[in-house]
């Protein structure tokens, strides 16, 4: 029964999904606490900003090396490293809180990063398991895992006030390593994964020197990095502009994240049938209009909510087409190592913004529009980019790396 379950690809993808899902609810647990934080220790804007994308830095850069890892030691050893090294940081991350000291939780929340390079473990796992022409969808369900995103934003707010906030750290603790172990136990490499034994240094460079993964890094950086940005800045947008408590807040953000978990497996899919550039090009096209739209501050709970939710879903769809994307015109024997690098830029792409929200917004005012106006004139240029520049090559027509 054993062998049974190890060698089928949909319980193996929803393993996966699973772990990335657990790795993303403990990656974002500071944001939906960032009003909280913000409040016992006296925080400016610039301040909490800072907090809520110190977990997306490392999360970001530790995609690259984790990816090239994954190439080299597979999916079930890399998944159980990063669940179990999820623990260490969430506990010092309560630590730090408990104790109300900004710089240590600053740092910690640094170290917690790691549970955000879960994504370039499943990217190149699940495409093993699928073929080309249903890697899209693959990678769609599995990118769905930022769902933990939504969980993190809905549950971790309550469960400080149900429980205390040390409990909640504890519960999530358990979570991961009941987790962690489900994966060791239970998920199995597809029988079509080889290990790559080359140098760690050669890979890297190998995949920078193609040009899908820098097109690739700009497009997902964009997409990915949008929704990344307003997950964790959200809570504290929604605060300053119209006024939500702690718990309000973080309840729309979660409809935020499920509207972009939803679209995510949708976009890979419709990538599958029509081709990925449509896809992309109908996601950024809605992004640039959105985050105007956003910027007028939408009055009254069904347009602002409308608005928010229609952002997601296209931040949703574009994610899942890239990745659709990469999976079409990476070399198979490199999607570990590109899709690391395409990753860390995503998170990138959503480290940066939360900085430049909090350093620009104007407190007499109440206005965020320098970031609105800059995502919306970023997506402009990337859909112009994607018309000449970015093109769909078949597996079969390029040459082996």
């Amino acid at each position: 029964m054993a062998e049974r379950t190890r060698a089928s690809k949909g319980f193996n993808l929803t393993l996966a999904t699973l772990a990335s899902v657990v790795c993303f609810w403990a990656w974002t647990s500071i944001a939906p606490l960032g009003v909280r934080y913000s409040e016992a220790m006296d925080l400016s804007s610039a301040e909490a900003s800072v907090l809520v994308a110190m977990p997306v830095l490392v999360g970001s850069i530790g995609r690259i090396p984790v990816g090239v890892l994954t190439d080299r030691f597979g999916g079930r050893i890399m998944f159980t490293v990063v669940l179990l090294a999820t623990i260490p940081a969430l506990l010092l991350v309560a630590l730090a809180g408990s104790l109300g000291v900004f710089g240590l939780l600053v740092l910690c929340a640094l170290l917690l990063g790691v549970a955000g390079t879960v994504f370039a473990v499943g990217i190149p796992f699940v495409s093993n398991w699928y073929d080309v022409s249903r890697r899209g969808f693959a990678t769609g369900v599995f990118g769905a895992g930022m769902g933990g995103t939504a969980l993190s934003a809905f549950f971790t707010p309550r469960f400080v006030e149900w429980f205390g906030y040390l409990p909640t750290h504890l519960i999530l603790v358990a979570l991961l390593g009941l987790t962690a172990a489900t994966v060791w136990f239970l998920l199995g490499n597809s029988p079509s994964w080889v290990p790559r034994t080359q140098p760690f240094i050669p890979q890297l460079v190998a995949a920078a020197k193609l040009g899908v993964t820098w097109q690739m890094c700009f497009l997902y950086g964009l997409v990915f990095g949008g929704f990344v940005a307003f997950s964790t800045y959200l809570p504290t947008y929604l605060r300053d502009i119209y006024g939500f408590d702690l718990t309000e807040a973080g309840t729309r953000t979660a409809g935020f994240a499920v509207a972009a978990v939803l679209l995510r497996p949708i976009g890979g899919t419709l990538a599958d049938r029509f081709g990925p550039k449509i896809v992309v090009l109908v996601s950024l096209a809605g992004v640039a209009v959105l985050a105007w739209i956003v910027n007028m501050r939408p009055d009254g709970e069904i347009p602002a909510g409308l608005t928010f939710v229609a952002m997601a879903s296209a931040l949703g769809l574009g994610a899942g087409g890239v990745f659709a994307w990469l999976g079409r015109n990476a070399p198979a024997d490199r999607v570990g190592s590109v899709s690391g690098i395409v990753s860390a830029a995503g998170g990138l792409g959503g480290y940066f913004p939360p900085l430049i929200m909090g350093a620009t917004y104007n407190a007499a005012e109440q206005s965020y529009a320098i970031g609105l106006l800059l995502l919306a004139g970023t997506a402009a240029v990337a859909f112009v980019f994607t018309v000449f520049f970015v093109h769909d090559r078949s597996r079969a027509g390029r040459a082996p790396a």
